[in-house]
């Protein structure tokens, strides 16, 4: 069921990712990246998933980033720098809404799981931040994220300074979905799984393909293509299901189909 660096696990209709190296701040390595592609195809494959938690392990951290005693050196921090590109690129394209539960400092690397998600919930004791400067280096695959999420000159401020955000900070500019109370935090994240998890499986992930591939166009294309989608999802055995039990006033027995 789980390896000890990610563990995976089936909570009802949510399957969750946790980044277990607590001791290394739940940092990156190859290994782990590899088993990120493995865990993500097998829960788009399970009819019974219908969204993603990801979180990291203790309270410490959610993620800090790349394992850079494991990475540097030349054609090895190239390879790892794209397995990492690769594995944003298919947190972006996946077909099931994607949650970060985010229990500790993300930091780097770590910035790009979160923001790769829909929806991020963080205690409010979390810190947010991209210092990559710090030790010569630059968030390059980050920022091709951020600016789609958090307002540009914060971020840049962010980048520039390598300066720590609160969670608070985090949520005011955009990075976050919304910092909760230790007391609430559990409760809040679990509450938003199951609700999302309620809703037309289906139509959620047409829906967020959908919207991954009209990030490049311009506002007549996008509006095209979505237009057609919105085709697709009607024709669908959930879409009759969903206006049907409305009607009805009842509630859908969705199908995935």
């Amino acid at each position: 069921m789980s390896n000890p660096d990610l563990l995976y696990e089936i909570k009802g209709h949510t399957a969750w990712i946790t980044l277990n190296r607590e001791a290394r701040r739940n940092a990156l390595s190859l290994e782990m990246i590899d088993l990120f592609y493995e865990r993500l195809d097998r829960a788009e494959g399970d009819a019974n998933v219908r969204v993603i938690c990801i979180t990291g392990a203790g309270e410490k951290a959610f993620c800090s980033g790349a394992d850079l005693a494991a990475s540097l050196g030349g054609e090895e921090t190239l390879a790892g720098a794209r397995k990492y590109a690769g594995l944003l690129k298919k947190l972006a394209t996946l077909g099931k809404p994607l949650v970060a539960k985010v229990n500790g400092h993300c930091m780097a690397g770590g910035m790009g799981l979160l923001l790769s998600c829909d929806m991020a919930y963080a205690r409010d004791e979390a810190k947010f931040g991209t210092p990559e400067v710090n030790v010569g280096l630059f968030p390059m695959m980050i920022a091709a994220l951020i600016f789609r999420n958090a307002s540009r000159k914060k971020a840049l401020e962010m980048i520039y300074t390598a300066r720590m955000l609160t969670a608070a900070e985090a949520e005011e500019i955009g990075l976050i979905t919304r910092a909760l109370p230790r007391e609430a935090f559990d409760r809040v994240v679990d509450q938003t799984l199951e609700t999302v998890a309620s809703k037309a499986p289906l139509a959620i992930g047409l829906g967020r393909r959908a919207m991954a591939h009209v990030d490049a166009f311009s506002l007549p294309e996008a509006l095209d293509f979505l237009c057609e989608q919105l085709s697709v999802v009607a024709k669908t055995e959930d879409a009759i299901e969903g206006l049907t039990a409305f009607l009805q006033k009842r509630k859908p027995d969705w199908k995935g189909r």
